[in-house]
């Protein structure tokens, strides 16, 4: 038995295994080029076998992404343990924020990613199309929330375009800047002005930002000596 063998029966060594094929893969796409690097090189160099990485991702080009499933999953299940009246702002900000931690668990490999699917066609247009998968995932969930309202489908198509757009112009800044640690917070600020942007939501941001001041305002009275 192997160790990448014994490793894959726990959630964490799987998660290490994964990791590992996809810092090989980074290293070699940069270091070898892409088109001439094979899986078997990758595999090689985490330490595992062939059959391995194809119990991971079904093609090189997947080693190189985020776990982008296990993202999109965190983001439906924010949307279904949503309360009903949590305004629709507030919600996707929440769930676009769980994107940006995705890339802040390696920030240096999350810089090397980038530049390559910035270098590499293939690999910037698969990047392409997992962004549509979280419009469309984004735009799902809000039509259903939205449903019965005057233009909700046009709404909800909408706001998942525009909160995607935004948490990808953020993200990709922070990135384009080597990833910084105190500049993590800075590029979920910057996500975050997409809020007052948003079509029906400027008035029930208002609303539920005077609620808060005046509730900080209570606190302070009650706890003042």
């Amino acid at each position: 038995m192997t160790g990448a063998t014994r490793r894959g029966r726990s959630p964490e060594g799987r998660a290490e295994v994964r990791r590992e094929l996809v810092a090989a893969a980074v290293r070699l796409f940069r270091s070898h080029g892409y088109e001439e690097t094979t899986v078997d090189e990758i595999a090689a160099a985490a330490g595992v076998g062939r059959r391995t990485f194809f119990r991971y991702f079904p093609s090189k080009e997947d080693a190189v992404s985020p776990d982008h499933e296990a993202a999109l999953a965190r983001i439906a299940e924010i949307f279904e343990a949503a309360h009903p009246t949590e305004a629709a702002a507030a919600l996707v900000l929440r769930a676009g924020e769980t994107v940006f931690d995705l890339y802040a668990e390696d920030p240096a490999l999350s810089v090397e990613r980038f530049a390559l699917t910035h270098e590499v066609p293939v690999l910037r247009d698969r990047e392409s199309a997992r962004v549509d998968h979280y419009r469309r995932l984004f735009t799902r969930h809000l039509r259903h929330r939205f449903a019965g309202e005057p233009d909700g489908e046009l709404r909800a198509a909408v706001v998942g375009a525009a909160v995607v757009a935004a948490h990808n112009f953020a993200l990709r800044a922070w990135l384009a800047d080597g990833a910084p640690a105190d500049g993590l917070e800075a590029g979920k600020e910057r996500f975050r002005k997409v809020a007052g942007m948003l079509p029906g939501e400027r008035d029930g941001l208002h609303a539920m930002t005077e609620r808060l001041e005046k509730a900080v305002v209570r606190l302070e009275r009650t706890t003042t000596p």
